[in-house]
C-alpha cells in the first residue's frame, strides 16, 4: 500500500500475536546486550581496581553521574524519537518515519558540539561540588574530560539503537554492543596493562569502542532500511516533527538530568566517608546493574509494544502487555536477587581484595536487591505511559521518588542509623514512585496522548 511501511523481516510487527511472547522475544536481545554493556563497564572497573588502585575505582564510578547528567538532555530527545518511530511504524506512515529519523539525527549531531565543550569546561567544577576525595579527583577529572571529548560516539550509538527499537528490531543492537564490548575489553587491557595509561586508557577505550559501534550502526541501517537512509551532516530537518520529539523527549531528558543531579547529591553523601566505602559503593553499583538490566530491557520492549499498538489503534492489547511485562520483570529480578545477595562477597572480590571495600559493597547489595520487584513495577508502569506518549507523569513520579523521598531519606538514615543503612533510601523512594505511577495509570488519562491520533 502506498505510504505504508512494509513489515520487513528485520523489524517486528508487535500489533499481532501473543503479547507476552512478543515482549519477551524483543526484551531478550536487549537483556543480552545490556549484559555485554555492563560487562565492558565492569571490565573498566575491574582493570583499574586491580591494576591501578581503589582510588581509580572510586574515580571512574564518581565521574559517571557527571557524564550522565550532561548527556541525558540529548538522550531524552532520542527517547521521544523512539516513541514517534514506534507509533508511525504501527500506523504505517512511511514518510513521517523517514522525516523523524533524519530530523532527530541532525539535531543530535549538531548538539554534540556544544555538549562536548560544556562537558569539558564543567567537569572540574562539578567534581569539586561533589567533594570527590583528593586521591581520586585528578583521575576522575581526566576520565570525564576524555569521555566528553568523544561523546558524539555515545550519542550516535544511542540514536541508532532507538531507531531500531522503535521499528521492533532489538536483535541488531546486540550486535552493535558485541562489537563495542570486544573493542573496549581489548583496548582496556592494552591501554592500562601494557601502556600504563591508567584511568585515561579506560576512558579512551570506551570512546573508541562507542565510535566504532556507531559507524557500524549507520552502515547496517542504511543497508537494511533504505526508506530511512541515514545521511550524517546532510541537512534534512522538519521543524514540526522536531517540535513533537521535543515535547515527548524534554520531560524524559529533564527527568534523566535531574535524576543524575540527584545521584550526584547522593554521591556527595557517600563521599563523606573513606575511599574504601566509596570504592565498595561503586563496585556494588556495577553488580546492582544486573538487577536493573532486566527491568530496563522489559521497559524498552513494552514501550515499543505500546507505541506500535496505540499507533495501530489496538488499545485493548496495551493493558495485557503491561501485566505480562510486570510479571516477567519481577520474576527475573527475584532470581537475580536470590543469586546475587549470597554471592555478594565473592563478586565484590572482582573489584578489590580490600575487606572494607567488600563489606561496603555487600551492605549496599543486601539492602536493595531483595526489593527490586518494587522498582520493577514502577519502572514498567512509566514505560507503558511513555510508549503511549505520556512523558510528564513518569518524570514527576521519578523525581518525587528521588528528590522528595530518596535523598532526604538517605541523609536521615545515615545520620540516625549509620552509613550502611542509608541504602534503604532506595526502597522508600521506589515505594512512593510506584504509588504515584500506579494511581495515574489506573486513571486511564494516559490513553489519550497518542501523537498519531492528532495527525
Amino acid at each position: 500500500m502506498t505510504g505504508e511501511v512494509k513489515k520487513k523481516r528485520v523489524a517486528t510487527d508487535m500489533t499481532q500475536g501473543n503479547p507476552a511472547k512478543l515482549i519477551c522475544l524483543f526484551a531478550l536481545p536487549l537483556l543480552f546486550g545490556n549484559v555485554l554493556q555492563q560487562l565492558y563497564n565492569m571490565v573498566d572497573s575491574i582493570v583499574v581496581g586491580n591494576f591501578v588502585g581503589d582510588a581509580a575505582l572510586a574515580a571512574v564510578g564518581t565521574g559517571f553521574p557527571v557524564i550522565f547528567m550532561l548527556v541525558s538532555l540529548f538522550m531524552g530527545l532520542g527517547t521521544g524519537a523512539t516513541v514517534m518511530i514506534s507509533q508511525f511504524y504501527g500506523a504505517g506512515d512511511k514518510e513521517s518515519l523517514r522525516k523523524t529519523v533524519a530530523t532527530i539525527y541532525n539535531a543530535i549531531l549538531v548538539g554534540a558540539v556544544p555538549l562536548t565543550i560544556v562537558g569539558i569546561l564543567l567537569a572540574g567544577p562539578l567534581l569539586r561540588m561533589m567533594n570527590v576525595p583528593e586521591d581520586a579527583y585528578d583521575m576522575a577529572h581526566t576520565y570525564v574530560m576524555v569521555v566528553f571529548a568523544g561523546v558524539v560516539g555515545n550519542l550516535g550509538y544511542n540514536v541508532n539503537a532507538g531507531i531500531l527499537q522503535g521499528l521492533g528490531n532489538s536483535r541488531t543492537t546486540l550486535l552493535f554492543l558485541s562489537i563495542a564490548c570486544v573493542i573496549n575489553i581489548v583496548l582496556d587491557l592494552v591501554f592500562v596493562i601494557v601502556f600504563s595509561w591508567g584511568v585515561m586508557g579506560v576512558a579512551l577505550a570506551t570512546i573508541i569502542a562507542q565510535f566504532c559501534s556507531w559507524l557500524f550502526g549507520i552502515f547496517y541501517i542504511n543497508k537494511h532500511y533504505k526508506e530511512i537512509r541515514i545521511r550524517p551532516f546532510h541537512w534534512d530537518f522538519d521543524r514540526h516533527l522536531f517540535g513533537r520529539a521535543m515535547k515527548l523527549g524534554i520531560p524524559s531528558g529533564i527527568q534523566q538530568a535531574l535524576f543524575s543531579v540527584g545521584i550526584m547529591v547522593l554521591q556527595t553523601l557517600i563521599n563523606r566517608y573513606d575511599t574504601a566505602f566509596i570504592a565498595g559503593f561503586q563496585g556494588a553499583n556495577k553488580l546492582d546493574t544486573f538487577g536493573f538490566m532486566p527491568v530496563q530491557s522489559f521497559a524498552i520492549a513494552v514501550t515499543t509494544y505500546v507505541g506500535q499498538n496505540i499507533g495501530a489503534g489496538k488499545m485493548e492489547r496495551v493493558n495485557r502487555g503491561m501485566w505480562y511485562t510486570v510479571a516477567m520483570s519481577c520474576a527475573v529480578n527475584a532470581v537475580v536477587a536470590i543469586f546475587l545477595v549470597p554471592l555478594g562477597p565473592v563478586c565484590m572480590r572482582l573489584f578489590s581484595q580490600d575487606a572494607q571495600v567488600i563489606l561496603a559493597g555487600c551492605a549496599y547489595l543486601n539492602r536493595i536487591m531483595p526489593f527490586y520487584v518494587v522498582f520493577s513495577f514502577m519502572f514498567i508502569l512509566n514505560a507503558v505511559m511513555r510508549g503511549a506518549g505520556e512523558t510528564i507523569v513518569p518524570m514527576i513520579s521519578t523525581l518525587i521518588s528521588l528528590w522528595l523521598v530518596r535523598i532526604p531519606a538517605a541523609y536521615f538514615l545515615a545520620d540516625h542509623f549509620g552509613r550502611d543503612n542509608l541504602f534503604y533510601c532506595y526502597v522508600v523512594g521506589w515505594l512512593v514512585g510506584m504509588v504515584v505511577s500506579g494511581l495515574y495509570y489506573l486513571s486511564g488519562r494516559w490513553k489519550n496522548k497518542s501523537i498519531v491520533a492528532r495527525t
